[in-house]
């Protein structure tokens, strides 16, 4: 499979600030991801990140380096080929690893926010350079929690933010209402869906969010974020499992 991005596909990222490419996993590769998920997020370590409601894991992180499952998905060339497209085939390393879960009926929410907020305030990133690689784990419907996006969010830089350090047990620089509301006025909403196995690829800077998970069905995507060599972070404030230090390419 040609996993890189069409015209079309270019032009959409570059606008919005998110693509969706379907089908680039197949239903048996889902599956033995999801085993391997399955055996670490049974585990009681820091790595895996729990609701505060209920107790489950939230975020199960580090992957790469807990299961050679993983460690084998974050150079494959369906998520690296496109990511590289944009960011000019530099060398790029593995910055975040994870699965974020929603458990039916349980998963929490996702405030509004960016990634590149929290990656330059408690990383030191300079630049908001980092691509974020998505694989959906289960179907993601209009019912389970799905990501929200404000269209083309990403093009006058980064917005204003602050830290929420009480809403989840994530803390996370979030973008206020009064901030997404303009942004979503002039840009509108997406709100990618589709069956297991679809990709989807944004940028550090576009804004989104995800509301709980109300429904019977569980919601889990798996994240890969890859960052150029050069853009790598400045400071070691958090744990390596929310921002690895091994800045060995990907890609070398």
């Amino acid at each position: 499979m040609n996993a890189l991005l069409s015209a079309d596909e270019r032009a959409a990222f570059e606008r919005d600030g998110v693509v969706v490419l379907p089908e680039r996993f197949t239903p048996s590769e889902v599956d033995e991801i999801n085993a391997a998920l399955d055996e670490l997020m049974d585990e009681d370590v820091p790595e895996n990140i729990r609701e505060k409601s209920s107790g489950v894991v939230r975020t199960a992180m580090g992957l790469h380096l807990r299961h050679e499952r993983f460690a084998r998905l974050v150079r494959d060339p369906r998520l690296l080929d496109p990511a590289l497209q944009v960011l000019g085939d530099v060398p790029v390393y593995a910055q975040q690893v994870k699965v974020n879960a929603k458990a039916a009926f349980t998963g929490e929410q996702w405030q509004w926010h960016y990634d590149f907020a929290t990656h330059h305030h408690e990383d030191g990133v300079p630049e908001p350079l980092a691509l974020n690689v998505h694989i959906f784990l289960d179907d993601v419907t209009e019912f389970n929690g799905p990501l929200m996006f404000v269209r083309g969010s990403h093009c006058d830089g980064p917005a204003p933010t602050s830290l929420d350090t009480e809403t989840t047990s994530f803390d996370l620089w979030t973008v206020d209402a009064d901030v997404v509301g303009p942004l979503a006025e002039r840009g509108g909403l997406i709100s990618p869906k589709g069956p297991a196995g679809t990709v989807l690829l944004f940028g550090d800077a576009v804004v989104h969010a995800s509301p709980p998970n109300m429904s019977p069905w569980p919601r889990r995507i798996f994240s890969l974020i890859v960052n150029p060599v050069s853009n790598r972070q400045t400071t070691d404030r958090r744990a390596d499992h929310f921002h690895h230090r091994d800045a060995i390419p990907l890609n070398g």
